[in-house]
């Protein structure tokens, strides 16, 4: 008779469950967004205005997304990447890429040591890559050689060195910056490279307000130095908790749609592609789509994706992952553009509607 009582209330037992667990989600959520309202507050401390770079870039960090900085000289990139370290209290390493970088300058060395019996044997000295949060300075400004030595550490977060491999520590991220308008003496990244990074995030002038504040503040002599508020441990958390929010299928057709109505040969591509778009975007931008859209949706508190959050990370995923031809050029069409006239193009899916 118990047996029989527990099965017919088994329904009503896994909705129970069902509800706790949605109950759980909300109040992981919403304490999640007041964490990054945190977070941007103390941010704010140190960088005045650039928000929604700073959304687009915590976004990524978020869904351990690799992001690419772009932005002219003196709009704090450098600043803005470290001061995020320290908030998040995690470890940080710098490296300033020049023409004479090394690939074991950045991902370390195994080098012969002697001891005082005079024994010699192997020993490897990790670079710079092992570390929470890997900022590469100007990362246009070294050889493709070099440049390819963040490659397997970008997608498969370990490092081979001869015969072994190692393991980066987790979380593990780069964020690169570069300069759009210095060409002398750069070394344009490879598409292989560019594709590696979830988010390209540009860094624009600031408004009048905004630069009057900056002056203010870094003539006064006066450094400000924000609080920690997280450490790896929990940032992992907060990964896996965006990770597990929901993407309902609608969501995942129109990714799918927007990606590859970017490619001038698919046959949902509009016409205005098949003009000025040599080459498109590949399944790698839909996920990042879909990832950057899980992250807008926790940051606001929700557990659920939405299409608007999808647009929202269309112009940081695609920017990268779209090449315009000469005919763009010609007409003044930037890739941003493009992008823009996709998204009010590209329709949503219809939602069935429930017949009875």
């Amino acid at each position: 008779m118990t047996s029989e009582r527990t099965d017919e209330n088994a329904p009503e037992v896994a909705q129970l469950s069902s509800q706790n667990r949605l109950k759980n989600l909300s109040a992981l959520l919403e304490e999640f967004g007041q964490m990054r309202e945190a977070i941007e507050s103390e941010l704010g401390k140190v960088v005045v205005g650039q928000r929604q770079a700073i959304k687009e870039i915590l976004a990524a960090i978020f869904t351990r997304g690799h992001c690419l900085l772009e932005g002219v000289p003196g709009l704090a990139k450098t600043l803005t990447v470290s001061t995020i370290a320290k908030i998040l209290d995690v470890s940080f390493r710098r490296i300033q890429f020049t023409p004479d970088l090394t690939p074991s300058d950045i991902t370390g060395a195994t080098i012969l040591e002697e001891d005082a019996q005079g024994k010699r044997s192997f020993r490897f000295v990790e670079g710079p890559v092992f570390t929470n949060i890997l900022l590469a300075d100007e990362i246009n400004r070294t050889p493709p050689k070099t440049q390819s030595a963040l490659l397997q550490a970008m997608q498969e977060r370990e490092v081979t060195i001869g015969n072994q491999t190692y393991r980066l520590p987790e979380p593990f991220l780069v964020v690169a910056t570069q300069n759009p308008i210095d060409q002398e003496g750069t070394y344009p990244l490879p598409e292989a490279q560019l594709d590696r990074f979830m988010f390209n995030v540009k860094i624009d002038y600031p408004t009048l307000e905004e630069e009057e504040k900056i002056l203010t503040a870094t003539t006064r002599g006066e450094i400000a130095v924000p609080n920690k508020l997280l450490n790896a441990k929990i940032l992992l958390g907060m990964q896996r908790l965006v990770s597990s929010v929901a993407v309902g299928p609608y969501v995942i057709q129109y990714a799918t749609r927007l990606v590859r109505a970017t490619r001038p040969t698919d046959s949902s591509a509009p016409d205005f592609i098949r003009e000025l778009v040599d080459w498109g975007a590949g399944p790698r931008a839909g996920q990042y789509l879909i990832n950057g859209g899980k992250a807008f949706a926790a940051m606001d508190g929700r557990f659920s994706v939405s299409i608007e959050d999808v647009k929202a990370a269309a112009l940081p995923v695609l920017r990268k992952r779209i090449g315009a031809n000469f005919q763009a050029q010609a007409e003044g069409m930037t890739v941003d553009a493009i992008i823009a006239k996709l998204l009010e193009t590209v329709p949503t899916p219809k939602i069935e509607k429930f017949q009875k």
